[in-house]
């Protein structure tokens, strides 16, 4: 096509869609669409659900959903959640294209906005992280805490952002900026920690690097979450889960969990997800967040003064079959609820979009009934539009494939998350067992023997070796369902069957033992036998046997209490930060070798 003829069809879009006119303000073109959008295109604004790669023609049987195409043309939906990842970047990006074409093919061609969990780390849990795949691999957010360095946290944000947006993803659903203040909560991994200031610090600057220096067509939206702080759960349970579903504060301590979040306003993140978690014994509403209008209108959108997008957490109207088991929907507080009042009950709370949920047919009903009026749904979908527009959509939704397979996974990206992998190792103690000097014999739990021997000579018993390394990861306790078992929770203390075996090495020969601490994991009786202890946040083999052997520095500070036994634990208060009894390593511990 000529220039003269891509001019005339440009002027011929923008004449027919006025709200592609990219001169007009903002909320001129918002205006403008909304005013030509039915109320069936408003109401598949709210629904922001999971989706997976995939042919956009076929249901995706892995994960239990509809087809692309059912979704966005039979629906109406232009938010999607990314399950899963593809081997790279080039799969993603060519993916992301076909869903905006398909976008671009409906009436009104509204783009299509992808979301995502955290996805540079190790975690693999579909309800909360995707292992890095392509992208490049750093520790989890808590290893980051570990650093304490806002300028490399920054970084990390800035890479992520550049990764994203060349695959199409343009709405992080994190921070979490929730306070690890129960030692046994699933969620911490993903937490900068237990102490407030550092967790809004670090907070503010993962934001800016996502966001960039000013919101627009390369920024990354972040949806800062659990407002108003996920970390005070009793018994530290987790809320995805009935058992979990209240949120309790015998310290009275429900302001400084707030604390992270204002900080995050300060930064200017643009969404915020509310938890799952119902507060007890409050002055506010005793339902789960999502649905308590004390806490997102009078506590978010009054006092704080956010006019953001608020996104519900996932699955809080329909009940949902995860992995062939049944789960109830998480309307903690209002189970009685049928799913139409509940989600009258989230819109009167103040929400914009309903979480993991992609009935629309459910909301089209309330508004033919009278129970919720188009000029609410306008009120939301104006700030949903608004992001869209923002974040460059309608201009140019589409990727460069070419060159989403040489930004993701760059080499110099991956070294800088390999870099801070090193750096967030925590070593609790040392008895002048580390350094391990070069070209010792070294027996392993937990290393291939392939990485172990770029290092030193492998031996294939302790008997045999100078040194023992050992790498262990935090315990949990079994639950019933598949879902329930990516939510680590339970006691923090090592079985006997464990503890015998450390005992047993380390009688044979020094023995360093290193623990993934996804939570504070009871060590009292492991660094009692062992040489050395260390923890990581999420490091590579490679990465920890480089600190080990003295080739790179251990920069790692903890970012909470490690607790002394499970009895302090147990008579800790959940909202309470730094409140077990007698500590075995306090926060801040970490040494230099």
């Amino acid at each position: 096509m000529t220039d003269v003829a891509n001019r005339t069809a440009e002027t011929a879009a923008v004449t027919d869609r006025p709200w592609l006119d990219a001169s007009l303000p903002v909320d001129e073109r918002v205006s403008l669409l909304l005013d030509a959008m039915t109320i069936e295109e408003k109401v598949g604004l709210f629904f922001h659900t999971m989706i997976a790669i995939a042919d956009v023609d076929e249901p995706n049987a892995a994960f239990g959903l509809p087809s692309a195409r059912e979704f966005v043309e039979g629906r109406k939906m232009t938010h999607f959640n990314l399950l899963g990842a593809a081997p790279t970047g080039r799969e993603i990006a060519a993916w992301q294209n076909e869903i905006q074409r398909l976008a671009a093919s409906t009436r009104l061609g509204i783009p299509v906005t992808l979301s995502t969990d955290p996805r540079h780390s190790f975690s693999d849990n579909p309800g909360a992280a995707i292992m890095a795949g392509p992208f490049s691999q750093w520790p989890e957010t808590l290893g980051l805490a570990a650093i304490r360095d806002e300028e490399l946290v920054e970084r990390f944000g800035d890479i992520a952002r550049q990764e994203y947006t060349a695959v199409g993803l343009r709405v992080a659903l994190h921070p979490q900026v929730d306070l690890a203040t129960e030692p046994r909560w699933a969620r911490q991994t993903a937490t900068f920690g237990e102490d407030a200031e550092l967790a809004g610090r670090l907070g503010a600057a993962y934001i800016r690097g996502f966001q960039g220096q000013s919101f627009g067509p390369g920024s990354v939206s972040t949806m800062t979450k659990h407002f108003p702080g996920g970390g005070p759960q009793k018994d530290g349970e987790d809320p995805h889960f009935a058992y979990g579903r209240e949120q309790v504060y015998p310290g009275g301590r429900f302001e400084l969990h707030l604390k992270p979040f204002a900080a995050a306003f300060e930064a200017g993140t643009r969404q915020i997800m509310p938890y799952y978690g119902m507060p007890v014994g409050t002055e506010y509403e005793e339902v789960g967040f999502g649905f308590n209008k004390s806490v997102i209108t009078g506590l978010l959108r009054e006092r704080f003064g956010f006019d953001g997008l608020v996104c519900t957490d996932w699955g809080l109207i329909t009940d949902a079959e995860i992995f062939g088991d049944p789960h109830p929907a998480r309307a903690w507080g209002v189970e009685h609820l049928s799913p139409k009042e509940r989600m009258r009950k989230i819109l009167d709370a103040g929400a914009d979009q309903f979480g993991g949920e992609a009935c629309p047919d459910l909301l089209l009903e309330l508004v033919a009934d009278g129970a919720v009026s188009e000029e609410r749904l306008d009120v939301s979908a104006a700030r949903i539009l608004r992001e869209k527009f923002e974040l460059g959509l309608f201009e140019n939704p589409y990727v460069d494939e070419d060159a989403a397979d040489e930004i993701v996974g760059r080499s110099d990206f991956r070294a800088a998350g390999e870099a801070a992998q090193r750096a967030s190792v925590t070593v609790l103690t040392n008895d002048g067992t580390l350094p391990v000097a070069s070209g010792r014999k070294v027996y392993v739990e937990g290393i291939e023997p392939e990485t172990a021997a770029q290092y030193g000579e492998v031996a294939s018993s302790p008997e045999e070796a100078d040194v023992a390394i050992l790498r262990l990861k935090a315990p949990y306790e079994q639950r019933e369902t598949a879902f329930e078992n990516f939510f680590h929770a339970g006691s923090l203390a090592f079985g006997d069957d464990v503890i015998a075996h450390v005992r047993a090495v380390a009688a044979a020969v020094p023995t360093v033992v290193d623990v993934l601490v996804d939570r504070p994991a009871i060590l009292t009786e492991i660094a009692e036998a062992a040489a050395a202890v260390t923890v990581n946040w999420g490091a590579s083999a490679a990465a920890l046997l480089d600190v080990l052997t003295g080739a790179a520095e251990a920069r790692g500070r903890l970012p909470f209490d490690l607790p002394r036994s499970m009895a302090a634990v147990e008579a800790s208060r959940p909202d309470v930060p730094f409140d077990t009894a007698d500590p075995l390593f306090r926060f801040g511990h970490g040494l230099v070798i």
